[in-house]
This record gives C-alpha cells, structure tokens and sequence, in this order.
C-alpha cells in the first residue's frame, strides 16, 4: 500500500526516517483512529517483512498451559522465540557492547512503522507474545524512564482506547532495550491481571487524594498497586508522586524497579503497578537443569509467564510459581509506606 505524506510534513522527516514511516498519526487530522492504523500496519508488515510474518505464524505453534496457585492462576506460554528477550542484560556495559535495534539506522531493511505525534515510532513485534504486539519507540536514542514521559503513558491509553493495554517495563525489571525509551502496547484481554482486578473482594482501599484512588490487590502472590481516576492532571501527578515515595523509602535516587499496565475505560483512567525488588529470580542464575528460564516482566507479573526453555514449561508448578513472584516483588511495607509518603 503506498502511503501518501502530507508535502509540509514530508518536509519535516529526515532521510532517515522518511523511508520508515507506513503512515502518520498526530492526534487532528487523521480519519483513521490509532488501532486501525495499527491493525493496517500489521497486516502490511506480515507481507513484506518475513521476520515478522514467521514471528506471528510462530504463535500457532505455541504452547500454554494454566496453573493454579493459591489464590490466584498464571498462564505459562512456551514461547522459544522470546529466549533473547529473556537473556537481555541490564546495565551500560551490555548496552555499549550491542546495538540498539530500536534505533532508526538499525532497524531492519523491511521494518515500517506509525509516526506517532511526531516523536515515536510504532513498530509490530517480530517477536510477539501475542499475534498483534507493537512497541512504540522513541525517534532518539534515550534512556528508558517513565517519570519523564508520564505524559507519553496516558496519551498512548487516550488514544488507543479501551480495547488496548499501554505496557511499561522499568530499564531494570524487563525492559528489552533499557538503554531506549519504548512502551508496548497489546490487546485487552490478555492477561489474568485484568480479570483479577475487577474482583471487588481482592481490592483494598489504601489512599484517597485528589479524585484519585490507591487500591491494594491482594491474594495475587506478588505486590500490585490500582491507581484509577478520572482526572488527568491530580492522576500524573500522583502516579508521580507515588515513584517519589518509592525513591525516598528506598534511599535512591534512580528510577524505582517497578513494571506498569495503564488503560482507558470510559471516563476513568487506571494503572496497575507491580513494584519490584529484583530483576530476575535466583534460579535464573543457576547451572545447568538447576536454572529457570525466566525473566518477569510485565506480561508475565501480568500473569502470563514466558517460558523459552520447554524444560521450565513443563516443570513450573503453583509454588514454584508463587516463589519467584514472592521474590522478585516488593514487600508490603515497602509498598504502604511510599503510598503514605504521597
């Protein structure tokens, strides 16, 4: 499909991004909503870039399975394309030593994308969790950091609507490119978390400011924080004020270890936190028939676990399950005091 640029935006691209871009979205003038270009974009993709088209056609052949913990269940997903993703390390050394696929000169020859409100990329998965899977990168190569791009967060929930789930991954606790700021973004409907936290007997109110309501979820195995409200301004600013407290219980002065959800429901915007404490499970790090495969990030504390290695697919169990949320979680009182610090 030939994609027609508007002359004065055309203008305004560089010769590198030019030749990337499939189509444009900037909020105003376009007829299309952001899902449908998406869609658009994907099934262009799927015929022209043969990485992506064996990446979707892969998920036919993936395995899953449910497993039951003690208050709640998780989804494994035997998922072998997704083991680099999984072994990505963290830190400037790993990121000086690779390059950065989401960089604009390093994106492969067939890959196109969204130009969304003129400062990121929306890219399809080629390595998808789920058949429509995009990430959405920013033109520059920049830190990955949400206290900064909050406002990037809600825009993406307000544009893609309620059939979406806007995804972020802290540079420490899941981020693939931590080195480059990028969200994902995946249809509704994906993940146990979603259905987990519309059970009103599981959420407990913690704190009201604003407009703005702080709900624990318990009996999940791991710590999760709802923030909801319908104001966007008091809900930033507390989203923001909630990482503050995280940085001042912890005594950091970096970007907490936490993975986010955000969505659009009607009137009300919602959030779904997962503050962490480790990256990885220490099984991770073991030799041989020892070692799990497994790197939470926020599809799997969503409750889909990823799974590369067959072996932990089929071995996983409840409480091995519960064990490594247990552990790369934050703690209770770690969560309530930076709620109270707000």
């Amino acid at each position: 499909m030939k994609v027609v640029i508007p002359p004065r935006q055309k203008s305004n691209l560089s010769p590198i991004l030019y030749p990337r871009i499939h189509a444009i979205f900037d909020g105003e003038e376009n007829l299309k909503n952001l899902p449908g270009l998406c869609q658009e974009l994907l099934a262009e993709q799927k015929k022209r870039w043969q990485d992506l088209r064996e990446g979707v056609e892969s998920l036919k052949g993936v395995r899953e399975r449910d497993i039951s913990c003690s208050r709640f269940s998780v989804r494994l997903q035997h998922n072998p394309k997704r083991i680099k993703s999984s072994l990505t390390g963290v830190g400037d050394k790993n990121g000086k030593q690779r390059k950065c696929f989401l960089c604009l000169n390093h994106l492969p020859e067939d890959q196109k994308g969204i130009l969304y409100r003129g400062k990121y990329l929306i890219l399809c998965n080629p390595m998808p969790i789920f058949p429509s899977h995009f990430t959405v990168s920013h033109l520059d190569h920049r830190l990955q950091s949400i206290v900064q791009h909050t406002h990037t967060l809600f825009q993406l929930m307000d544009d893609f609507g309620s059939g979406w789930k806007i995804l972020y991954n802290g540079p420490k606790c899941g981020a693939s490119a931590p080195d480059h700021l990028h969200f994902q973004v995946v249809p509704s409907g994906q993940m146990p978390i979603e259905k987990d936290i519309r059970e009103e007997k599981r959420l407990t109110l913690m704190k009201q400011t604003d407009g703005i309501l702080f709900y624990g979820v318990k009996d999940l195995g791991r710590e999760v924080i709802l923030i909801e409200g319908d104001d966007l301004t008091a809900l930033e600013f507390s989203f923001k004020g909630y990482l503050n407290g995280l940085r001042k219980i912890l005594l950091i002065d970096e970007e907490p270890m936490i993975n986010v959800v955000g969505f659009h429901e009607e009137t009300k915007r919602r959030l779904v936190i997962f503050p962490r404490r480790k990256h990885r499970p220490d099984a991770f790090f073991k030799e041989e028939e020892a070692r799990i495969l497994v790197s939470p990030g926020v599809i799997d504390m969503g409750g889909v676990l990823i799974t590369p290695v067959e072996k932990d697919f089929e071995r996983l169990d409840g409480a091995s399950v519960e064990g490594i949320f247990k552990e790369v979680s934050s703690d209770p009182e770690t969560v309530k005091r930076a709620i109270n610090a707000i």
